[in-house]
């Protein structure tokens, strides 16, 4: 049983066809596309108007250099958002929850700031491994530790938003399984812990939202720093 529950993050294929490759297209079907019109639809406006207020914020601390990562950044933000409240759906399966996705899309744009700041200012992106004011003795031990976090940065974005879905995932099918297990047994205390499994799923819908914005939040931070 313990590992019927991981089957859920499995990859599987449905006639030669593997379904995080489907997974991976279907948000670019739901949102609507731009029109000639003068007017646009609600939907759209609603969409433009998320996403021009999401930019604005996220956007906000940096300098105009920055601001080219907008799209970028935008684009990113609303496909992690619908991969992880598409994932939250009955039979559904979730790519996020893969690190290897998560990393594929951490890595690179970690490496790209990196790659930002020692291009463009080496100095004041060296400067970072060593404080200023630190005892001599403390020197090469620091450099080290320093070093280390930086490159563990793309590893804790990626642990961040698999550990986060994995577990939430993980705890609603252990829940459901126990409604189903204690309803012919004792209906009330299934009946309460379907009370409880309800609003671990409304829980679930946050931590999808908030661990995309989180995500994209830390990459926007490690941006701030190189330029």
């Amino acid at each position: 049983l313990s590992v019927s529950f991981f089957d859920q993050f499995m990859s599987t294929t449905y006639l030669g066809i593997p379904l995080i490759a489907l997974a991976l297209i279907f948000p670019s079907i739901l949102y609507p596309t731009q029109t000639n019109r003068w007017l646009n639809n609600r939907l759209l406006t609603l969409q433009n108007a998320f996403i021009n207020r999401f930019t604005h914020q996220l956007l906000l601390p940096l300098n105009v250099g920055g601001h080219k990562w907008a799209a970028l950044l935008a684009s990113l933000m609303l496909f992690l958002i619908s991969l992880n409240m598409l994932g939250l759906l009955p039979y559904t399966f979730t790519p996020t929850a893969q690190l290897s996705l998560n990393l594929g899309f951490a890595v690179p744009l970690w490496l790209a700031t990196l790659i930002i700041g020692m291009r463009n200012q080496p100095n004041h992106a060296l400067g970072h491994l060593l404080p200023e004011g630190t005892p001599n003795l403390l020197i090469p031990m620091l450099i080290v530790i320093e070093t280390i976090s930086l490159f563990i940065r793309p590893l804790a974005l990626g642990v961040r938003l698999t550990a986060n879905l994995t577990a939430g995932h993980l705890l609603i099918q252990l829940i459901s399984t126990a409604v189903f297990v204690l309803l012919p047994l004792m209906p009330s205390v299934a009946i309460l812990t379907a009370t409880v499994l309800v609003l671990l799923t409304l829980l679930e819908v946050a931590v999808a939202m908030i661990q995309a914005y989180v995500f994209v939040l830390l990459l926007t931070l490690y941006l701030q720093e190189n330029i």
